[in-house]
């Protein structure tokens, strides 16, 4: 059985964790949880809850990580846990909605940071017509960033490694340089952090507590959406067993950090009621607004380049790791069987990388991928729930399996985040059923082509 060869080091493993992550959530949430919340403390005590609860999902992923190295991350974890069914199932699921439409969802956010930079000519940016012809300029400037991304990704995981660990430390840097001039601009005021919004009554309490902080997490969790990422790519990893794990931690504890001290300085620096007037305008990004108080209009074009950043390094992350688990599916003949092809000079996965590449395009010029990445929160936590399900599983049935890493505080961080798991599950069906349950039926059309790709071969119309 044909492998590909293990090329990335801890430092470029971390990168990886924190280039897929941080894409553009936390340059635009805190508007949308603020308006929910009204109440800076409680923003701010939902981006570290939401932190800490992904976190813990990282630890318990970490240690099957570690027991299981190999391609393809849950996909090859579920064989082993659970069964092949439910292994397909979470392939499928990453195909159809989860990685793909991430794909295009980043790739679209970008192509608009670079469309208000350098705006298109007016006879291609066409928005009247059919939906094909809607933000033409957008969708075309999309589908050449993923086009170019697959390329540099089917040329080598080294050429992606270094185009990631370049654009990760610009990141980080203009991160650094954010809450640096915020913190010390003196445009700020204590007063802001501890002000509710002047609508807001009595504050929230009980119920309607707990339920504003739960839909404001949606928005936190989707700016920390791509942790498990790094797994689908354990084969390509030098020693997984004690890189994988470290790489979770750290790329998970400097993302958690970051989120937290930036959005604190947005509530530093603006006021809790101009952040909800802020939400009540979609084509307004919050944390443009915060470096236009201190910067001016330079301030507003340094974030655009930032996001237009970390939407390409996040683009280009998913691209590199997703691809994995669709070669892994079809190296065990649960999936279109060339997409297990290992191009011979580069050896990348390179079918599947183009497979992946067309759907995301496909996606994006359908235009449904914004309906489709509301689905995405609900699908993963169902798959993350079941990794975490996993590690008390496996303690039970392999109790001498050697365990480079085991998660801290066993069984609490597990059940911890079972219990997230499923409270995020039952809020998303009663708020939200429609996404839900589309979300299921998308993951339930792959049960046909299980049932296909797993028949005895003799039985088969070739592929």
């Amino acid at each position: 059985m044909q492998k590909l060869s293990p090329t990335l080091g801890l430092k470029s493993s971390i990168f990886l964790v924190i280039g897929i992550v941080i894409g553009s959530g936390v340059f635009k949430k805190v508007a949308l949880m603020s308006a929910i919340l009204k109440s800076p403390i409680l923003v701010i005590l939902c981006w570290i809850l939401a932190g800490v609860i992904s976190l813990a999902g990282a630890l318990c992923n970490a240690e099957i990580a570690c027991m299981f190295a190999n391609s393809g991350g849950e996909y090859f974890y579920f064989q082993k846990i659970y069964n092949r069914f439910f292994s397909f199932i979470f392939g499928w699921a990453n195909f159809v909605v989860v990685q793909t439409a991430g794909i295009a969802a980043l790739a679209y956010i970008f192509a608009e940071s670079l469309n208000s930079i350098i705006p298109m000519p007016i006879f291609i940016a066409g928005q009247q017509g059919n939906f094909l012809l809607n933000n033409f300029s957008i969708k075309l400037l999309a589908s050449l960033l993923i086009i170019i991304l697959s390329y540099v990704n089917y040329r080598g995981i080294k050429h992606a490694d270094r185009l990631t660990n370049f654009m990760t430390y610009l990141l980080l840097a203009s991160a650094i340089t954010i809450i640096g001039v915020g913190l010390f601009s003196g445009l700020g005021s204590r007063v802001h952090l501890t002000t509710s919004a002047t609508n807001s009554g009595h504050g929230l309490s009980g119920w309607a507590l707990i339920k504003a902080i739960t839909i404001a997490s949606l928005g936190a969790f989707w700016g920390y959406e791509g942790w498990n990422s790094v797994g689908m790519i354990g084969e390509e990893i030098k020693n997984p067993k004690r890189n994988l794990p470290l790489a979770l931690a750290f790329g998970m504890i400097t993302i958690i950090t970051i989120y937290v001290l930036l959005n604190f300085v947005y509530l530093y620096i603006l006021p809790i009621d101009t952040l909800i007037k802020i939400n009540d305008h979609p084509n307004q990004i919050a944390a443009e607004v915060v470096m236009k108080v201190i910067w001016g209009k330079w301030g507003a074009l340094f974030i655009a380049l930032l996001i237009m950043v970390t939407t390409f390094n996040a683009t280009n992350g998913t691209i590199l790791t997703s691809a994995r688990v669709y070669y892994a599916m079809a190296r065990d003949k649960n999936f279109y069987r060339h997409a297990a092809t290992i191009h011979p000079t580069f050896k990348t996965p390179s079918v599947s990388l183009l497979m992946q590449g067309i759907w995301a395009i496909i996606l994006v010029w359908s235009g449904t991928f914004d309906q489709l990445t509301d689905m995405l929160i609900f699908s993963a936590f169902i798959f993350y729930g079941a990794i975490a399900i996993g590690v008390l599983v496996m303690r039970k049935r392999e109790p001498d399996y050697p365990r480079p890493y085991k998660v801290n505080f066993y069984p609490i961080t597990p059940i911890f985040f079972i219990l997230c798991c499923l409270f995020l599950i039952g809020v998303t069906l009663y708020n939200q059923p429609k996404e839900a349950l589309s979300g299921l039926g998308l993951i339930a059309l792959g049960i046909p082509f299980y049932w296909f790709w797993t028949k005895p071969e003799k039985e088969k119309i070739p592929d």
